[in-house]
């Protein structure tokens, strides 16, 4: 059988971040399973081919509802063609996961709902909310309800188009923190676009033990306490020591990802070379 193949889109625009080490830390888990290879989609224009099998593309910096008119494009003919691909072919499916930045550009390119800027920018350790939907599915399987994310945002997904998410079969997995004192529409937190599409607009890589050590060093804990609080900062490395938060949401969501795309791809006995 031929290799199964994991594409990492870093969309990151060359800005030094913790997210991609994150990812290529899973991606090493799965080296026996998998071929995996990166590419730099906003600093290369240049996006994989369909000859990857899955695909996770990172968050990012700046305006998902702008591009350069180059990799923007090329991003999204290869969702069409991947989506395309999955409505016509009955067997090896391509797979998505789609992460902040890369989420919010799906979710406008499928007409999901309105991608705005927040009043203000979103940073740190949350809880994200289940829906009745997200409770059933099993990209979230074995995390509690409210489980708690990495976010770092200042746009979001609101408003959500409900007749073309029954026209794609999408369905909404989770929801913003429950906000008692202010009157402002919840995100939605997570989507599943199809079988094979899925994303969230927090971010499900990020490393308790990785994230820890970088906000230890002095000038990233300055950079926090200056941009948002002293009780902002000292909340997130609360919530970074506490093994029953970001470690299980680094553990489960993107693993049962590549898991059940794996399942999917190698039929039952079969072994991939």
């Amino acid at each position: 059988m031929n290799t199964i193949k994991l594409a990492i889109l870093d969309m990151n625009n060359g800005h030094p971040n913790q997210g991609m080490r994150c990812l290529r830390d899973i991606a090493n888990e799965y080296t026996d399973q998998l071929q995996w290879d990166e590419f730099n989609v906003r600093v290369d224009n240049v996006v994989p081919s369909l000859d990857y099998d899955i695909f996770i593309c990172s968050g990012g910096p700046g305006n998902p509802l702008e591009g350069n008119g180059d990799w923007d494009v090329k991003f999204y003919d290869l969702l069409d063609r991947a989506w395309d691909h999955n409505k016509t072919s009955a067997s090896r499916k391509k797979y998505f996961f789609f992460i902040c930045h890369s989420f919010q550009m799906a979710c406008n390119h499928f007409e999901l709902g309105d991608i705005v800027r927040r009043k203000s920018t979103s940073f740190g350790v949350y809880p994200v909310h289940k829906t009745a939907a997200g409770k059933k599915d099993p990209i979230l399987a074995g995390l509690p309800d409210p489980y708690y994310a990495v976010d770092s945002r200042d746009w979001q997904l609101i408003q959500p188009n409900l007749k073309v998410f029954k026209e794609h079969g999408a369905t909404i997995l989770s929801l913003e923190k429950i906000r008692t004192h202010v009157e402002l529409e919840r995100a939605i937190m997570a989507v599943r676009f199809s079988e094979e599409f899925v994303g969230t607009q927090f971010h499900p890589e990020a490393d308790p033990i990785g994230m820890r050590e970088h906000f230890k060093k002095e000038e990233n804990r300055k950079t926090v306490i200056r941009n948002f609080s002293k009780r902002k900062y000292t909340n997130m490395m609360t919530h970074l020591e506490d093994p029953d938060k970001i470690a299980l949401t680094h553990r489960f969501i993107i693993p049962h990802f590549i898991e059940s795309a794996l399942e999917n791809l190698v039929p039952v006995g079969a072994v991939a070379s």
